[in-house]
């Protein structure tokens, strides 16, 4: 097999395992017969950094882990929060080496049709579509609820009003304008952890309110853990849904102008800056909050009177200060909801394009927008009128169901690709050394990261059964975690049965590794080279690592 250079794609290769298609070197995309242009290479190295970890922190960081504090206790929060962030590196570590060399609209949705079988990858991906799609108008409502902080006497059918148009000037200015957007709305939230770690460590050592110093009292009294085994498998799923998002980095591999460069460093910093900005924060939650605080128990959805960073601020008597909190709330409802339209749009796009979807959601403009798909996206967002009525919270919590497993799902799935890659890249001659970019702990920290998954699935499998110590299995309660996995069974096997192909999965020779390949050659000085790690450079590239 011939080796080629990064810029350089292989098109039908000889031994004849792709189609004879039509590719644009630049888009690195097969040409749909709906298109009339191309997604467009607007996102830079800073947009790619961001949007890693802006999608992850959000509503579910600062208002759903106070459900979660109080669920499971500090300890719980600790450990859970750090396996699914310690599962979430190796996710995108894997998704990192798949996307620098194959960076293709669809990413791993592409990847596990390719590597693993297309009744798969249809599934998962009209499950992580369908996430995103109902995700928008919770967001749009929790955006609202912020609000009512400050002005509980207007109507938030308005607010849902205002948002939405917000969102859809964003979307005229294609992927730059959400790039734009991500970075500076990521920016504020950063600034805002890190700030409220010095306020969390003054306030435990008694630097301000009343309360003296705290050190790990709520860890004695009432306790590191709480509601037993329950309340700790019960915890992941919260801890899960805080951290969707966070692949979206290998989503914007077709529209980043050096992925070589690019998601490398964005997937690198995943780990140092879910360590420092969601672990640690949360451990300093855990010591100035008791987990057994009343208003913890109202702590979902968007509810900021119940945000543990509002509660503390609150309790240590500092005005101001909480307002701005619940600003930066605000901010970071309206960030997930720009994500939104991004995940969903992309990933609707692509499957219309390998025709698993209807053929005019392939359309691209010629600003390099998936026009359809996001006007259907913004439409969704209309459903944020009916979830404002009080009598609709059931219909919505129905609907959020859907998107319950939906990360953990797309997170085991593109660890099974990569390990799947890594077994067809050897079976088909090819050598490691040809890998532009390779997962730093390669296909173990796979292995690793689906068996935390997995895990992960168990823990939600169990506390969709038993969510507290006293219950009893309740078909109603079991659905509301776990509705999305009859519903990605049946998709494919659905898909299966219309296409007839009842293979378990694709021959390691059948795979087409060659289409939209963009290999390295070994020696050569790339543009876009990782950086030589040495002591003097040490501390710039901690400092990288975290901003």
């Amino acid at each position: 097999m011939a080796e080629k250079s990064t810029t350089q794609e292989v098109v039908n290769p000889d031994n004849g395992s792709g189609p004879d298609v039509v590719h644009d070197e630049e888009a690195g995309h097969q040409k749909s017969t709906v298109e009339v242009g191309e997604l467009k290479k607007d996102l830079r190295n800073r947009h790619m950094q961001m949007i890693a970890i802006g999608g992850a922190i959000g509503a579910g960081l600062f208002v759903g882990s106070g459900g979660a504090l109080s669920r499971g206790g500090p300890a719980s929060l600790l450990i859970c929060y750090s396996v699914v962030g310690i599962m979430l590196f190796f996710t995108c570590q894997a998704l990192a080496e798949l996307a620098v060399l194959y960076p293709v609209n669809g990413a791993f949705y592409t990847y596990v049709v390719r590597f693993l079988h297309p009744a798969w990858g249809f599934a998962v991906g009209w499950d992580y579509t369908l996430s995103w799609l109902i995700i928008l108008p919770f967001e749009l409502i929790a955006a609202s609820i912020t609000i009512e902080y400050w002005r509980s006497d207007i109507n938030m059918a308005v607010w849902v009003t205002v948002f939405l148009v917000v969102l859809c000037v964003i979307q005229l200015f294609g992927v730059r304008g959400y790039g734009e957007v991500e970075f500076v709305l990521s920016m504020i939230k950063i600034a805002a952890c890190a700030g409220f770690i010095i306020l969390g460590i003054i306030i435990n050592t008694g630097g301000v309110g009343d309360r003296g110093y705290l050190g790990t009292t709520f860890w004695r009294d009432p306790g590191a853990f709480q509601n037993g085994f329950n309340g700790f498998a019960g915890v992941f799923v919260i801890a899960a849904f805080s951290f969707g998002g966070t692949e979206l980095v290998g989503l914007a591999a077709a529209e980043s102008s050096n992925p070589r460069k690019a998601i490398p460093t964005a997937s690198k910093q995943v780990f140092w800056r879910i360590a420092f900005f969601y672990i640690l924060n949360l451990f300093i939650v855990g010591l100035i909050l008791p987990a057994t605080d009343n208003r913890l128990l109202n702590s979902s959805g968007a509810n900021t009177k119940a945000s543990p960073f509002v509660l503390a601020i609150e309790d240590a008597g500092i005005q101001i200060l909480p307002s701005i909190m619940n600003a930066v709330i605000t901010i970071a409802v309206i960030s997930v909801a720009n994500s939104c339209t991004f995940g969903s749009t992309r990933t609707m796009q692509a499957l219309a394009q390998a025709g698993m979807g209807p053929k005019f959601l392939a359309y691209i403009d010629k600003q390099g927008r998936p026009l359809w798909c996001v006007l259907i996206q913004l439409m969704f967002g209309l459903l944020g009128y009916v979830g404002t009525a009080a009598e609709s919270s059931e219909v919505f919590n129905w609907l959020l169901a859907i998107s319950g497993l939906s990360y953990f799902l797309i997170w085991s799935s593109i660890c099974l690709t990569h390990i799947r890659f890594r077994y067809v890249w050897k079976a088909q001659g090819f050598t490691l050394d040809q890998i532009p970019y390779k997962a730093s702990f390669g296909v173990w920290g796979s292995y690793i990261g689906l068996g935390l998954n997995i895990l992960c699935l168990i823990a939600t499998f169990y506390s969709a059964l038993y969510p507290t110590n006293d219950a009893s299995p309740d078909a109603e309660v079991f659905f509301k975690q776990y509705l999305a996995a009859p519903i990605v069974i049946s998709l494919y096997f659905g898909w299966r049965v219309y296409t007839r192909d009842w293979r378990l999965y694709i021959p390691a020779h059948d795979v087409d590794l060659t289409t939209n390949l963009r290999m390295r050659t070994p020696g050569s000085d790339e543009e876009g080279e990782p950086e030589v790690r040495t002591w003097k450079n040490l501390p710039a590239r901690m400092f990288h690592g975290l901003f």
